[in-house]
C-alpha cells in the first residue's frame, strides 16, 4: 500500500544523497514530500521561521509517515527536529534512514552522525528512538526495503500508546539555560568607597 511520505534532512548538506533516495524509484514521485528546489527554500528562509514553519506544515499535510534521512550533521538541524515533532504530533509514523554512505555529487562518502531519533524524547524522557526504528540506506539495502521500513513503521505507530507526547524545544531550551546558568553569585563584590 503506498504511503505518503515526508523527509525530513538537512538540506544543505544532504540534499545529493536524499535525491539518491528520492530517485531511486521505490515510491511514486506523488507519494514524497519534503523535497524543494534550492531558490525556493532560500525565498521561504528569507521569509523568516513563520514562512519555515508554514511549508513544513503544507508539505506534511495529508502524509502518513516521516523518514529521517540521517547524515553527519542531521541531529543538529533546529527544522529536522522541528519536523521530527510536527510529524509525532499529527500521527505520522516515524522511520530513520542513515544515509552517510550514499556518495556525493563528488563521489565521496560522509561520517556517520547522531541519530535525531535519540536527540528528540518523550516527556518522560525517552528518546523516539525506542519506538521508531532506524535503518542504514547501504548496508540494509534500502533500495530493496524502503516500502516494507515505511509499512512496519505505520504498524509501529498504530501500535503505540497514544499519550505518548514529544518534548517541546522550547521546554527543553529554558531547562538547559536554568542549568547552564544557575543562580548568578557575585564574590567579592566592590564597596563603593574603594575606587
Amino acid at each position: 500500500m503506498a504511503r505518503k511520505t515526508f523527509f525530513s534532512f538537512h538540506y544543505e548538506r544532504d540534499a545529493w544523497r536524499a535525491a539518491n533516495v528520492r530517485n531511486s524509484g521505490v515510491l511514486s514521485s506523488d507519494d514524497e514530500y519534503g523535497f524543494i528546489d534550492a531558490a525556493d527554500w532560500e525565498k521561504i528562509e528569507r521569509e523568516g521561521d513563520a514562512a519555515i514553519k508554514r511549508w513544513i506544515q503544507d508539505q506534511l499535510e495529508n502524509t502518513t509517515v516521516t523518514v529521517v534521512l540521517i547524515g553527519a550533521e542531521t541531529a543538529s538541524r533546529e527544522w529536522v527536529r522541528y519536523e521530527i515533532r510536527e510529524s509525532w504530533k499529527r500521527g505520522n509514523a516515524i522511520v530513520g534512514v542513515r544515509i552517510h554512505g550514499i556518495k556525493d555529487q563528488d563521489s565521496k562518502t560522509d561520517t556517520s552522525g547522531v541519530n535525531p531519533l535519540d536527540v528528540v524524547k518523550f516527556e518522560d524522557g525517552t528518546a523516539l528512538s525506542t519506538v521508531c526504528k532506524t535503518y542504514d540506506w547501504i548496508a540494509d539495502s534500502g533500495r530493496e526495503h524502503l516500502g516494507e521500513w515505511l509499512g512496519d513503521a505505520f504498524q509501529a505507530r498504530e501500535d503505540i500508546d497514544e499519550d505518548k507526547v514529544i518534548e517541546e524545544e522550547a521546554k527543553k531550551s529554558v531547562a538547559r539555560a536554568a542549568v547552564l546558568t544557575g543562580p548568578s553569585v557575585i564574590q567579592n563584590p566592590p564597596k563603593p568607597w574603594a575606587r
